[in-house]
């Protein structure tokens, strides 16, 4: 008995030195523990079907309430890699008074005017449910926070019509982002044609495209226009990536998109906009050589990874995430 005291004590008194040491070293346990807590949840599957989309739709969807837009990137006609309508159409009548949200673009494509556009996601399948157009009756100027580029930001003026949000994103490269994810899709795809996508650009008019902001400039500005959509909806918006047919171009290329190299790798999804473009691209970055080295060249030649850091910076999110896998 007394052996076992005397064990029980030694034991109760390493525990303590173990505290101690971890105190002196994380200056607090409270601040280890919190340290463990600052990590964002961002949940994968490698389910890439409509089973696998609402498995991990319901791990994210807490406080998506009331009118729902669904912002896809609807794509320009035949695309080749845009995201399989079994998925959007479950998703989208999985999610109560929902419907797909896009707007016009700055280019001049097969989705410049309203009417233009409403033929294309008639021929890319997306007519399944209503489609709003939502700068199709003009824009709204939103807030920028803390923005060192823009102090506020032109948006489709249906946007406020919704209560929530659901970035639905097929992610892949771009010829000007490097990788187009959430944020993208929310930067430009929020963004009216006319006004707020040349805000963007710095797009002295809609044909001289070499004029057009590149680099760091350019991904600082799309950063701050998704800002504006954050702040927005607040925590009434959750992203949710895709990671299939990875060509190094958009589905803005159509049917001119790069032949795809990558294999197809899983969907992830978060409430935290920077931790799930981080966990994207971290999963990406982890392809065999052959199959990233395309990707990987788009990505850094323009500077695309300055998204994750100017939200960092921004404090948009986080990029330490805990990735949970489903």
């Amino acid at each position: 008995m007394a052996n076992n005291i005397s064990r029980r004590r030694f034991l109760q008194t390493g525990a303590l030195a173990l505290g101690t040491v971890a105190v002196s070293r994380y200056t607090g346990i409270g601040n280890a523990l919190a340290a463990q807590q600052e990590r964002s949840q961002v949940f994968f599957t490698d389910d890439i079907s409509a089973a696998g989309l609402l498995k991990i739709y319901s791990k994210i969807n807490r406080d998506i309430t009331g009118k729902v837009g669904i912002k896809l990137h609807t794509g320009e006609q035949h695309g080749p890699n845009i995201l399989p309508r079994d998925l959007v159409k479950a998703l989208q009548q999985r999610i109560p008074n929902s419907n797909l949200v896009e707007t016009n673009t700055l280019y001049k494509g097969n989705r410049f005017t309203t009417a233009e556009h409403r033929e294309t996601i008639k021929i890319n399948g997306w007519d399944f449910c209503a489609v709003d157009i939502m700068d199709e009756d003009g824009a709204v100027m939103i807030p920028v926070k803390g923005g060192k580029h823009f102090k506020e930001m032109s948006v489709g003026k249906h946007m406020l019509n919704y209560d929530s949000m659901v970035v639905l994103t097929h992610f892949k490269g771009h010829a000007m982002g490097g990788f187009g994810g959430s944020l993208k899709n929310i930067a430009i795809g929020c963004a009216d044609g006319p006004i707020g996508k040349k805000m963007i650009h710095g797009a002295p008019d809609n044909v001289h495209y070499e004029l057009w902001l590149k680099g760091e400039p350019f991904q600082e500005n799309m950063v701050e226009s998704a800002k504006a959509t954050i702040d927005h909806f607040g925590t009434r918006i959750v992203y949710i990536n895709v990671l299939r047919n990875m060509s190094v171009d958009c589905d803005c290329a159509g049917i001119k998109a790069a032949p795809v190299k990558a294999h197809d790798l899983g969907i992830l999804a978060s409430t935290d906009l920077l931790a799930v473009e981080q966990a994207s691209i971290d999963i990406m970055y982890k392809l065999p050589e052959a199959e990233l080295h395309d990707l990987k060249e788009r990505i850094e030649s323009r500077k695309g990874l300055r998204q994750l850091s100017y939200m960092k910076e921004m404090k948009m999110g986080n990029d330490r995430y805990e990735l949970i896998r489903l």
